[in-house]
């Protein structure tokens, strides 16, 4: 079945590399250029608050001066430089606006000498939306003592782009790159009083896509908080440019809104971050940082994106208790059922090992891995299979070829224990086994426990288990004499145990692959050999006293 899967997935990739590459070549031709002209706008409705670029780019306490820069060599430099940062024009959120507005004209107008004829990278649908975005949030400045020639041209030049993002929204797949697409259709159909159209295209594609990537709580289909915060951010952007342009803000777009913050203010660790789960990196909230403290959450339960919450005085735990996205958002996505974070006095002291999409695509593959995630493994092999074809690949991305289900979910807060347990079935056709987690914080005397069962179904079938719990990498942690036990060192006088019951341990060398390089860590292994029992495993994190 998998292989007629792939057949059909290799078939139609066949196809869309095809189309995609001769929609290239007529894309710079002529007639192509010619059919994205139309009617100059005549008037500017609204200047849109440059300002509001901050919540959708990266940009922080930077500047980017201009000053001393020839405008007539400056693209010719930019072979040195990020070739997408410096065409998508976000660095005129950096400028100094009393100053630099002249020789933003000229590094503009050389530029649109240039550029302002489809050109395959430059006009690459991510680079493209962002630059129609910043030229439009920085529209008073550039036109500012404009010449008629040059203000016409500039206005062609925004809609040109525009109009081509209209041709081609509806072959965009990648629902990331849509978002970008639409946010600048709808802010130009804000800004230009005669294509006040593109406001209602854009709109109503956005609620489209609303409906198929968000769940009812606004927890994103692919469940990689990367993608909610990614989309938080557009949302946040579209609903403040229509609040500026003083235009009703949509109720779908004032729902998603809220759900999404709701989902961040239930996901968001003790150290302002993103649990590292299906994709999400080390990243800090500080772009939506107002929004989030203004915003009072309505959370009337501990499950969200598949993502249960433990959350009692000093402790904070969360741990994946849902099965993997569908294919077409599952990218991102990491095999680590059951696995979970666990943070105590605001310090992560089990993690996952992150996404290692910022390091390089080595990186990324060996993130995936269920071995680099704090629950089971069975035999060095990952829950879940990726796609290997190359051309599959580079259509869908690194997807998932097969899928398991979660059973037995059970939530408790009852007496002195709040926690959940839960079993998936990802080894049990190939190694005929299930594997069941119980995770419980003892409120009476502030510990957590836990209980993993492996239930065979195959007699007779040899399995190798390893349960890994990957340390902060920031921590110390060693063996103790018992065999059974390891030290976290969290500060000179402050660590805890982490014990198991009639199980020898080991302290395996890690890696750390959530932020921008790979970084060294550790993590407690507890393995052996099953064949034809079940097996229980009591395990314990506490103070050390």
């Amino acid at each position: 079945m998998f292989g007629l899967k792939s057949v059909y997935f290799y078939l139609i990739a066949c196809q869309i590399t095809l189309i995609k590459f001769f929609k290239k070549l007529y894309f710079l031709s002529k007639n192509y250029n010619k059919s994205l002209e139309s009617k100059t706008p005549q008037q500017i409705y609204y200047n849109p608050n440059p300002f509001l670029l901050s919540i959708i780019t990266s940009y922080s306490n930077q500047s980017f001066k201009i000053s001393d820069l020839d405008p007539n060599i400056f693209w010719l430099e930019d072979k040195k430089k990020d070739s997408e940062q410096m065409h998508n024009f976000f660095w005129l959120n950096l400028i100094d606006r009393k100053t630099d507005h002249t020789k933003i004209k000229k590094i503009i107008y050389v530029w649109m000498l240039k550029n302002s004829k489809y050109r395959t990278k430059i006009w690459e649908t991510t680079t493209l939306s962002a630059r129609i975005i910043s030229w439009i949030l920085n529209i008073d400045i550039i036109l500012n003592n404009s010449t008629f020639e040059f203000r016409k041209n500039f206005l062609n030049c925004i809609i040109s782009q525009t109009n081509h993002l209209k041709k081609n929204i509806r072959f965009e797949k990648n629902l990331s790159k849509k978002i970008e697409i639409l946010t600048a259709i709808i802010l130009t159909g804000l800004v230009f009083k005669e294509y006040k159209e593109n406001f209602d295209i854009g709109i109503k594609e956005l609620e489209t896509l609303v409906k198929v990537f968000f769940d009812k709580d606004g927890f994103p289909s692919s469940r990689n908080p990367n993608d909610l915060i990614f989309f938080t951010k557009y949302f946040l952007f579209c609903k403040e440019i229509i609040k500026d342009s003083q235009k009703y803000v949509p109720e779908f777009l004032e729902d998603i809104v809220e759900k999404n913050l709701n989902c961040i203010h239930f996901i968001k660790t003790p150290d302002d971050q993103l649990p590292l789960f299906n994709g999400a990196t080390s990243i800090k909230l500080n772009q939506i940082e107002k929004y989030l403290d203004n915003f009072k959450p309505n959370i009337k339960n501990n499950n969200l994106g598949g993502l249960f919450k433990i959350k009692h005085k000093n402790h904070f735990l969360l741990m994946d208790i849902d099965k993997p996205p569908k294919k077409k958002f599952s990218k991102t996505y990491q095999s680590g059922p059951l696995s979970f974070e666990y943070f105590l006095d605001g310090i992560k002291i089990i993690t996952n090992s992150g996404f290692g999409c910022h390091i390089s695509k080595k990186a990324e593959l060996l993130s995936r891995l269920t071995a680099c995630q704090s629950t089971l493994t069975v035999n060095d092999t990952s829950i879940t299979k990726f796609e290997k074809n190359e051309l599959i690949i580079k259509v869908f991305g690194n997807s998932i070829k097969d899928s398991f289900k979660f059973f037995d979910i059970d939530l408790k807060d009852k007496g002195h224990l709040i926690g959940c347990s839960a079993s998936n079935n990802g080894y049990e056709n190939k190694f005929g086994c299930t594997h069941k987690r119980e995770v419980y914080l003892d409120k009476e005397n502030n510990y957590l426990k836990g209980t993993d069962h492996i239930f065979k179904s195959k007699d007779g079938y040899p399995i190798r288990y390893a349960f890994r719990f990957h340390i902060n990498p920031k921590l110390n942690v060693v063996k103790t004499m018992s065999g059974n036990s390891a030290l976290i060192q969290i500060s000179k006088n402050k660590s805890l145990i982490f014990s198991i019951k009639d199980e020898n341990l080991e302290i395996e060398k890690s890696v750390f692959l959530g932020e921008k390089k790979i970084i060294d860590s550790a993590c407690i292994t507890i393995s052996g050999n099953l064949v034809n029992k079940n097996k229980i495993f009591n395990w314990v994190i506490r103070k050390n006293i």
